[in-house]
């Protein structure tokens, strides 16, 4: 059943090389689905078997005790760090175009909300909470291999799956993970996905076939 998504990856890879590494996305186009309804939007979380194939930046606003032990964490933020964000929204702004995925001592996430949510929400980055004395270092691992489906109150959205660089087995294995997941929140399932096509950053659009999603 993979073999006509291979088929298909191995299509997006034929267009013209480029001068950097081009990332991977599958494009979803739904149907019969009322965007309008909150609770029917896409916002799924999604740990990638292959990962992402580039390096993901994770942040941590924390304790000076969780961020002692979040060995992999890229950027760590103190209490002191989060105030004074709180005081200069243009800088986090900033800060928070670098950074993939926030994680948060759950301590910290009504300050967060209240202050940095008007940044952090619309753009999917509210933090993933943590306990109070918690290790954050394997939940980082995941978020490092991780990508967020999210569809707003669009009927077509795109999900990350890789790079071009990736093989094509491990993109389909990215590929194959994140339909099953959307297809999970679906009502109708696949019934309710009217195409869904893989493309890279400046490749052509190649369909591909729901019926091949084991």
């Amino acid at each position: 059943m993979a073999n006509s998504i291979i088929e298909d990856i191995k299509k997006v890879k034929e267009s013209k090389k480029r001068k950097f590494e081009e990332s991977i996305e599958v494009g979803i186009n739904l149907k019969d689905v009322d965007m309008a309804d909150p609770k029917n939007r896409i916002n799924e979380e999604i740990i990638l078997p292959a990962g992402r194939g580039k390096e993901i930046k994770i942040g941590l606003i924390a304790s000076e005790e969780m961020r002692l032990k979040a060995k992999n964490a890229d950027f760590t933020y103190s209490l002191e760090d989060l105030n004074n964000f709180a005081d200069d929204k243009k800088a986090f702004k900033k800060v928070a175009k670098g950074i993939d995925f926030f994680v948060a001592e759950s301590t910290l996430m009504g300050n967060i909300g209240k202050n940095l949510g008007i940044i952090l929400g619309p753009r999917g980055k509210m933090p993933k909470p943590m306990a109070p004395g918690q290790d954050p270092t394997p939940v980082i691992e995941n978020l490092k291999k991780s990508v967020r489906a999210r569809s707003r109150d669009k009927i077509t959205f795109h999900v990350p799956v890789g790079t071009r660089s990736m093989s094509d087995e491990d993109l389909y294995t990215n590929i194959n993970t994140v339909m099953k997941r959307v297809i999970s929140h679906l009502d109708k399932g696949k019934g309710n996905i009217s195409s869904a096509y893989i493309k890279s950053t400046m490749g052509s659009a190649v369909e591909i076939n729901l019926g091949d999603i084991e």
